[in-house]
């Protein structure tokens, strides 16, 4: 996967990011991922962001991954998920006015924390047409609440051997979705997807790779 990094705008502060693009030069369909908890360890080289990004570029998909804000290279300091949505807003508007990049065809994928970011960027910014959750903190209620209205396509993957995932609340609400949306549950895995990184990206490539052709 070659990648290209990258520093972009958020604001009056300089965020780093990584560009993977396909080859060719032609319009790409392009995905931001979000990364986890900057608190806890999180950022764009995370083992679940490289695995989407690498699944994704198997398909002919561009992916932008980036840290946020007090993480890396990345300069501010961390905004309790609140400021992180101006950076995912940034990296939109630096993904959209790339040369190589088809401004119809964008999607926003987020894990655990950058779920939930992703998601409240997403419910803002029309720009986003696909939109894929992994791990969400799924016991927020106002997560919930965003989801039954978010309108367009989505996915949620969780593991249900994740210790912050219920199978019966997961099955119920899920049925509140505004449709069209989907949930899967992935056996086994836990909340960092330790040996299951690849049978989670592959959803979350199917489900973008599929989006875009519609």
């Amino acid at each position: 996967m070659n990648s290209i990094r990258v520093s972009f705008p958020c604001g009056n502060i300089t965020l780093e990011g990584d560009w993977h693009f396909p080859e060719g030069n032609e319009l790409f369909p392009s995905v931001i991922v979000c990364h986890p908890h900057p608190l806890y360890g999180g950022n764009m080289r995370n083992n679940v962001v490289t695995a989407i990004c690498e699944a994704l570029s198997r398909h002919s998909v561009a992916t932008f991954r980036f840290n946020f804000r007090g993480v890396g290279g990345s300069e501010g300091n961390y905004g309790e998920g609140i400021t992180e949505q101006e950076d995912v807003k940034a990296a939109l508007d630096f993904v959209v006015s790339s040369p190589n990049t088809d401004s119809e065809k964008i999607g926003l994928a987020g894990y655990s924390f950058g779920a939930r970011v992703a998601l409240s960027a997403a419910f803002q910014d029309e720009r986003v047409s696909l939109l894929a959750l992994v791990s969400p903190p799924l016991s927020d209620e106002a997560i919930w609440n965003q989801l039954r209205k978010y309108p367009n396509p989505k996915l949620l993957v969780v593991g249900d051997a994740d210790p912050h995932f219920s199978l019966d609340s997961f099955q119920r609400l899920g049925k509140d979705f505004s449709r069209p949306g989907q949930y899967q549950v992935v056996s086994g895995a836990d909340h960092f997807w330790r040996g299951y990184e690849e049978e989670m990206a592959q959803r979350v490539s199917r489900f973008f790779v599929s989006g875009f052709k519609k």
